[in-house]
C-alpha cells in the first residue's frame, strides 16, 4: 500500500481538510448538477465560475476570506441572470452572456489589481485553479452548513423543479411558480459553484458541477438513479485527485501536481468511457425490457 499512500497521508491535518471539504462540495456539485444538465443551464453554470473568479479576487484584494467572494460573487451573478431573464428560453443566452461578459471584466480588473498589490500571494493561482491544501480547517463548518442548506432547498423543490426542467409550460399550468421554482435553483447553483471554487478554482468548478452529472445521465434513466451516481462518481473522483495530487509530492517533478488537474482529467476521460457502446447497448436492453 506504500505505492498507493504515501507517508503522512492519512495523518496529515491539510489532506483531513481537503478531504472534509472535497466530499461536500462534490455531493453538492453533483445534486445541482444533474438539474443543472437536465436544464439545459450549463453555459449559465460556467458563467458563475466567472462571476465566482470576480468575487474571489475582489475579497483577496479586500483581504477577506475567499469564500466570501465566491459565494457573494456567484449570489449576485444569479439575482442578475433572474432579473435579466435566464428563466426563459429566449433570454437564456443574452442574461449568460451579459452577466459573463461583465463578470469577465471585472475579475479581469481585480486579477491584476491583486498581482499589482503584493507579486508573492499567489492570488491568481488560488482564484483560478484552488489550493484544497491550504484551506483553512475553520472553513469546513462553514461549508457543511451551506452545503446541507443548499441540498435542503433542492430537496423541497425538487419535485417543481423536475418539472420546470421537463416543461415550463406545463409547470406554469399545474399552478407552479415558475420563478420562484428558478430563482432558489439559481441560488442554489450559486453556492454550488462557490462551493467549488475553493476546492478546484474558480476557472475548473464547472468540471466537477457538470462532469460527474453528465456522466451518469448517460448510463441511467431515472432521476433519483443519476443523482445518487452522480454523488458517488463526484464524491470518488474527488478523493481520488487529492490522492493523486499528494502522492505527487513523491514523485520525481520539479513541483506537484494540484489537485484541479486529476479532478477535472478524471471527470473527462469517465465521461468519455460513459459513451462507449457497451453503456449504450446496456440502456437499450433498459429500454427494451
Amino acid at each position: 500500500m506504500h505505492f498507493v499512500f504515501e507517508p503522512g497521508f492519512f495523518s496529515s491535518g491539510p489532506v483531513h481538510t481537503a478531504v472534509a471539504i472535497g466530499a461536500v462540495t462534490a455531493v453538492v456539485s453533483a445534486v445541482v448538477g444533474v438539474f443543472t444538465v437536465l436544464r439545459s443551464q450549463s453555459f449559465a453554470g460556467h458563467a458563475l465560475t466567472d462571476v465566482a473568479t470576480t468575487g474571489g479576487s475582489g475579497a483577496f484584494f479586500l483581504s477577506l476570506n475567499p469564500l466570501v467572494g465566491f459565494l457573494g460573487g456567484g449570489i449576485i451573478g444569479a439575482g442578475a441572470m433572474d432579473l435579466i431573464g435566464v428563466q426563459r428560453v429566449r433570454s437564456r443566452d443574452l442574461a449568460t452572456g451579459i452577466v459573463l461578459g461583465a463578470a469577465t471584466g471585472l475579475a479581469a480588473l481585480f486579477l491584476y489589481l491583486d498581482t499589482t498589490k503584493s507579486a508573492t500571494t499567489g492570488a491568481t493561482q488560488q482564484i483560478l485553479f484552488g489550493s484544497i491544501f491550504q484551506i483553512d480547517p475553520s472553513t469546513v463548518p462553514v461549508a457543511v452548513i451551506l452545503s446541507v442548506a443548499t441540498l435542503a432547498v433542492i430537496g423541497v423543490i425538487h419535485r417543481p423543479l423536475t418539472l420546470t426542467s421537463v416543461s415550463v409550460e406545463l409547470a406554469s399550468a399545474r399552478g407552479i411558480n415558475v420563478r420562484t421554482v428558478g430563482l432558489l435553483f439559481m441560488l442554489a447553483l450559486a453556492i454550488s459553484v462557490g462551493l467549488s471554487s475553493i476546492a478546484i478554482g474558480s476557472i475548473l468548478s464547472t468540471a466537477l458541477l457538470i462532469g460527474p452529472a453528465a456522466t451518469v445521465l448517460r448510463v441511467t434513466r431515472t432521476l433519483r438513479h443519476a443523482v445518487v451516481g452522480a454523488c458517488v462518481l463526484g464524491v470518488v473522483i474527488t478523493l481520488v485527485g487529492i490522492l493523486l495530487a499528494y502522492d505527487s509530492f513523491y514523485w520525481d517533478s520539479s513541483a506537484p501536481i494540484p489537485v484541479s488537474f486529476f479532478i477535472v482529467a478524471l471527470a473527462f476521460i469517465l465521461y468519455l468511457v460513459s459513451g462507449l457502446p457497451i453503456f449504450r447497448r446496456h440502456l437499450g436492453r433498459d429500454g427494451e425490457g
